[in-house]
């Protein structure tokens, strides 16, 4: 009866739960509102996407077809998904041993080198564009796939996170793992990146969603149309002429999709990585 007393006493009142419930729904909506408008222009003539009226007066698919038609949308869509793929499966490689290392093995210059890693998130990335697109031209690595991957999958916040998580897992479970016999390639492949999934999986998020959304890179480093991603061939478009408006619109829609399906895919590893390990000191 006691603890049924202190439940009800920590329990929110109706009023405040309800307070909380719509403040919560005025909040989404804030944040849903564009994305819901900028649907419901993709489906509207030219004509009325700047009118008043809310809903479609004719609901057509000309701005989706006219943008696989008549752009070179699907190629952007080719060479954001690369890029970005091969931007977090090389940046989980990088951080995930990075990691290790640093939560696992002592080397002399450990603290200070992480320390320095460490410090490099401080650094504006706009700063690091000239430097880097002067060492890109000397490789010839100008309008090429791996001029956007390398950035972006040497990730300081992903080896911080992923030292974070492996500095938790056992020290005895490693030892063991090696009286065994196992090696320490096949200890970090069977042993640590089965244990570190949660913080794997969200570091590859994370590393895909900024690749995914880069403009500056792209569109410093990419020479030629067809080289483009997505952030920069649909802000193209938006000619000095005319703004194709309908156009933007739809494929600002159909770039939503690969990141809602990667998300539904991963959101419990991304909690769990979230929430697990990650914050130890």
């Amino acid at each position: 009866m006691i603890l049924a007393r202190r439940r009800n006493a920590q329990d929110p009142s109706p009023v405040l739960r309800l307070s909380l419930l719509l403040a919560l729904c005025a909040l989404l909506s804030i944040v849903l509102m564009p994305v819901v408008w900028a649907l419901l222009s993709s489906f509207k003539p030219r004509s009325e996407i700047m009118s008043t009226g809310f809903l479609p007066e004719v609901w057509q698919l000309g701005n989706y077809r006219d943008l696989f038609a008549t752009t070179m949308y699907p190629r952007w869509l080719l060479n954001s998904i690369i890029v970005s793929v091969s931007a977090a499966v090389v940046g989980m490689v990088l951080c995930s041993t990075g990691g290790y290392a640093f939560a696992k093995f002592r080397f002399p210059g450990k603290t200070l080198l992480f320390w320095m890693v460490i410090a490099s998130v401080s650094i504006p990335p706009f700063t690091t564009v000239i430097p880097l697109f002067g060492w890109m031209a000397r490789l010839g690595l100008l309008n090429t796939y791996l001029v956007l991957v390398l950035p972006f999958a040497a990730s300081a916040f992903g080896l911080f996170m992923m030292r974070q998580y492996m500095s938790t897992l056992p020290d005895e479970l490693i030892e063991a793992a090696r009286i065994d016999g196992c090696g320490e390639f096949r200890l970090f492949l069977t042993v640590i990146v089965p244990l570190s999934r949660p913080a794997l999986g969200t570091v590859g998020i994370l590393i895909f969603i900024a690749s995914w959304n880069s403009f500056i890179w792209p569109l410093v480093f990419m020479r030629s149309d067809d080289m483009f991603t997505l952030p920069v061939g649909i802000a193209g478009l938006n000619s000095e002429q005319m703004a194709e408006y309908g156009l933007i619109m739809a494929a600002a829609v159909v770039s939503c999709i690969p990141m809602l399906l990667v998300f539904f895919a991963m959101q419990k590893q991304i909690i769990a990585g979230l929430t697990s390990g990650a914050v130890k000191g």
